[in-house]
């Protein structure tokens, strides 16, 4: 068990100042390959961030340091931008690339941005932390939806 924690411990040190913090009942690495995978009720904690999945794998490039990370089966997540936007949702297939903090998410996607009361629904979408932009995609038969508040003016007309 040390082992594990360690190496994993190594592999994503290595590229964010942030600990970060991976349970899972089991755990089986191919350095050599560079994959770490992760299975049965995955839970990684990085700062803010939270993802939690059936199956996440690690993909690292020939230093050890993290370039992909999959998650799959059940995917839900919590995830701070820089800019401080807060989203939380599901999706079936997760995919961070931590060089470009690009997330893109697949299949039966809800994704909420929680300080803006925004949703978006849809089969693929792509939220670009950096940038601040997200795309969205519908399934062959059911559109994108999206969900947003819309403040009423509380302006007096004249007449009041």
């Amino acid at each position: 068990m040390k082992k594990i924690f360690f190496l994993t411990f190594f592999l994503t040190s290595a590229l964010f100042s942030q600990e970060m913090q991976i349970k899972a009942k089991l755990f089986n690495a191919d350095q050599k390959n560079g994959i770490s995978v992760f299975e049965g009720d995955v839970n990684i904690i990085k700062g803010n961030d939270e993802l939690n999945a059936s199956k996440v794998t690690i993909h690292t490039d020939s230093n050890q340091k993290p370039i992909k990370f999959i998650a799959e089966g059940n995917a839900s997540f919590n995830i701070e931008t820089l800019d401080g936007a807060m989203y939380s949702g599901k999706a079936q297939k997760v995919v961070y690339l931590p060089q470009k903090k690009e997330y893109l998410f697949f299949r039966d996607v809800h994704l909420r941005q929680i300080n803006e009361k925004k949703e978006i629904i849809g089969e693929e979408v792509i939220l670009k932390v950096i940038d601040g932009k997200a795309y969205a995609k519908g399934a062959a038969k059911e559109p994108v939806i999206m969900i947003f508040d819309m403040p009423e003016d509380k302006k007096k007309s004249k007449n009041d």
